[in-house]
């Protein structure tokens, strides 16, 4: 399973939200390429990368601090938040992101999307389906859809796109632990399917029931930059 530190975006510095609140917004840092740095120096891989501002505005924001950590780091790098056009694509991936993740557009847009697939693979790219009570949400989780988040993954799992980010927004920042149920049901009703955890995780123990469910990634945020759990126990672990 891929541990993957999250550096969320506003104004280029490093922040967490609570809920998706962007009324409850902590600063952690005004220097991302430092707390990349400091990934990287244990031994992570990933770094997943989130355009806060980009996500509930009109196309990305932060893309020079993207840059900034893909040109000073060897850092494997997923990124979204913003990606409103085929444009904002191809700016991420030129400005060094290794993977796109996909959300809002994926919702209002599926037939571009779906080009999209075909035409930079459905390897380059990851489904980002952000759910709260199983509806999933856009625009920086601001918007309801309507959409049942299990029926909204398998529209896209039998496009090839089989990759994707599930966010349960009433976990995220909050450090209470990842939604295990959700992820079991999805990965019950999909097995094929690449899910990779985000929101919630607050412990090293997390991290190892979210491995035992048969997760392939889990994303961590909060719990690194409050400390409960420590880079050095990530790389432990990631070892």
């Amino acid at each position: 399973m891929d541990l993957i530190p999250a550096i969320d975006l506003i104004e280029g510095k490093v922040v967490r939200l609570a809920q998706g609140d962007y009324d409850q917004k902590t600063i952690y840092s005004s220097n991302p390429l430092e707390v990349a740095k400091a990934f990287e120096d244990h031994g992570i891989r990933r770094l997943h990368v989130v355009d806060l501002e980009g996500a509930k505005g009109g196309g990305i924001v932060n893309l020079e601090t993207l840059e900034t950590l893909a040109r000073n780091t060897v850092l494997i790098i997923d990124f979204g938040g913003g990606i409103k056009k085929e444009e904002d694509l191809r700016q991420a991936f030129d400005a060094g992101a290794r993977y796109v993740t996909v959300g809002s557009i994926a919702v209002t847009e599926p037939a571009l999307v779906k080009e999209w697939i075909q035409r930079f693979g459905s390897d380059r790219l990851i489904l980002g389906a952000d759910s709260k009570g199983g509806i999933i949400r856009t625009h920086g989780w601001l918007k309801e859809s309507g959409l049942d988040v299990q029926s909204f993954i398998e529209s896209y799992l039998h496009e090839g796109l089989d990759t994707v980010i599930c966010t349960d927004i009433a976990k995220d920042g909050m450090l209470s632990g990842p939604s295990y149920e959700l992820y079991g049901k999805l990965l019950g009703a999909m097995p094929s399917l690449k899910l990779i955890a985000s929101g919630g995780v607050s412990s090293i123990r997390d991290l190892e029931r979210l491995r035992d469910l048969g997760m392939d990634g889990a994303i961590i945020g909060r719990a690194l930059y409050e400390g409960t759990i420590t880079l050095d126990e990530l790389a432990r672990c990631n070892g």
